[in-house]
């Protein structure tokens, strides 16, 4: 455990950030898993695309697994 408050203040934040991080990680994971299916609708494919740009953006993935997700999915 951190002593100094500058450190302690930081574990927080990134603590903080993990959580919300792997919430977006999950939801984004599952919604490309229904854009892949066969039977998925066009609103899937968008809502995919969509948050795929989103995590791109965000940092939670690389923009070229964003960009070779996106084309898998337009395929």
């Amino acid at each position: 455990m951190p002593r100094i408050a500058s450190a302690k203040k930081n574990m927080r934040k990134s603590r903080a950030a993990a959580e919300r991080n792997r919430g977006q990680r999950a939801a984004l994971r599952t919604a490309v898993k229904k854009a892949r299916a066969a039977d998925a609708s066009a609103s899937d494919k968008t809502t995919a695309t969509s948050l795929l740009d989103r995590a791109a953006r965000k940092g939670l993935i690389h923009a070229n697994a964003a960009g070779r997700q996106k084309s898998r999915i337009a395929k």
